[in-house]
């Protein structure tokens, strides 16, 4: 047993330390990020009677096919419904035109019980309303499928947001707790199946229950949401889901998130608390993960110890990623910029960042170019379209699309992790060699 260490992990941060009350620096200007389809990508992957239809143009075929690296053989559970020049002319009616490929769609694929109808820039310009096409098309096709929309476009978001769309369409159609239900915890977010199942054990021995995930793995399983639910966001970019969830009479469990050992234990510790678990029974349900966690991290720590990081806006990870990277393996965060800051949702992870940090919200991105050229960190997290150019010029960079498609929350994904950040500054080395 380490008792010291796991004393350390769940001491609450005094509410002025870090970087509560912080300057940021708010910037507006041009963007570099994916747009909402995105999501896309790991959610059909999530909910497997589920189906995403966007509904927009070819060029938002070609992104959704170059994101999802699908194969010729694949059918994958997503779509484009091509909006052509006959229906921006006017001279074809859009809405019979998407009421005659979702009948084909379904005839072709049965096994569908939940189907998206997802919004684009396209769709969101020649002001084709999809909630009204989703409202009749659910109707006409109930109670075998269910049809909901929500919006994908890159107008004015970044791609992390089209899973909170996406989640927050769903919510007002959960069911209802039941009248007396006892406290239940939902944990909202899209996570690995592997992610889940792990969560699953750990809030198993520690008595917490019952324990629900939105979204689901079937659309069937969706969970029941009142004023007795309790819930944990595993993602930092739900704030409409949030929003949504309240408007359900859901309370919120305050929390970091759960990323490395220190975030997943302050995240499991917040639902022992609303839980009333005993500190006793919590120690022995995370000490042997916590420790095996500690070890998988600290074998990349000698690697990134003092080494200087510096984030781009792009996912809405950066501040809980950051806080990981500075008290579990010791790098220097130059700045830490991020697309949106939730003040609400990220209080705790605010307070653990070390004093002095620089933040920064929204994007300019020549300004942050500049101050990245004239900081010349070890490492730059930055979206894809910068990542080469930055290369070029001698940096090394981390793509922080990545940290959204792979399995990188709880105790068995600590190591994972900070391999994602170690293995940039190792490949550089190799090359220098």
């Amino acid at each position: 047993m380490n008792a010291p260490v796991a004393s350390v992990l769940v001491r609450r941060p005094a509410p002025s330390a870090g970087c509560t009350d912080a300057p940021v620096l708010r910037e507006r200007g041009q963007r570099e990020v994916f747009c909402g389809l995105t999501g896309i990508m790991w959610l059909h992957r999530k909910i497997q009677d589920a189906f995403f239809l966007v509904v927009g143009s070819r060029t938002c075929a070609h992104l959704m096919q170059s994101a999802a690296g699908v194969m010729i053989f694949a059918e994958p559970r997503f779509a484009t419904a091509i909006i052509d020049d006959r229906d921006l002319s006017g001279l074809a009616d859009a809405n019979d035109e998407l009421d005659r490929v979702v009948e084909r769609l379904l005839a072709r694929r049965p096994e569908i019980r939940l189907l998206f109808l997802v919004g684009s820039c396209p769709s969101e310009v020649i002001k084709l309303d999809l909630s009204r096409a989703a409202g009749r098309l659910s109707q006409r096709h109930s109670p075998q499928v269910r049809v909901l929309s929500y919006s994908g476009s890159g107008i004015e978001t970044t791609f992390t947001q089209g899973e909170d769309a996406c989640l927050a369409a769903l919510v007002p159609t959960l069911p209802p707790e039941p009248a007396g239900a006892p406290a239940s915890l939902l944990v909202v977010g899209a996570l690995a199946d592997v992610v889940e199942d792990q969560f699953t054990r750990l809030f198993g021995e520690l008595g917490i229950g019952p324990v629900a995930f939105l979204p689901p793995r079937r659309a069937a399983d969706m969970p029941r949401v009142g004023p007795a639910t309790r819930y944990l966001l595993a993602q930092p970019f739900l704030a409409d889901t949030a929003k949504a969830l309240e408007a359900r009479g859901a309370t919120r469990l305050d929390a970091p998130f759960p990323l490395g050992v220190e975030g997943t234990t302050r995240w499991l510790q917040s639902a022992a608390d609303a839980f009333g678990v005993k500190p006793e029974r919590f120690t022995a349900a995370t000490r042997t993960a916590s420790e095996r966690a500690t070890q998988a991290v600290t074998r990349h720590r000698a690697q990134l110890q003092g080494k200087s990081i510096f984030f781009f806006p792009d996912s809405q990870l950066e501040l809980p990623i950051a806080r990981f990277l500075a008290r579990e393996l010791g790098m220097r965060l130059l700045e830490v910029g991020t697309p949106y800051l939730h003040r609400a949702h990220m209080a705790q992870e605010l307070a653990l960042l070390p004093e002095g940090t620089a933040l920064s919200e929204g994007q300019h991105v020549e300004r942050q170019l500049d101050r990245c050229r004239t900081l010349q960190p070890d490492l730059v997290v930055c979206g894809l379209g910068l990542a080469n150019p930055l290369e070029s010029e001698g940096l090394s960079t981390k793509w922080s699309i990545e940290l959204v498609f792979t399995p990188i929350q709880g105790y068995e994904q600590a190591g994972d992790l900070a391999e994602l950040f170690s293995r940039p500054l190792v490949r550089r080395l190799r090359l220098a060699a």
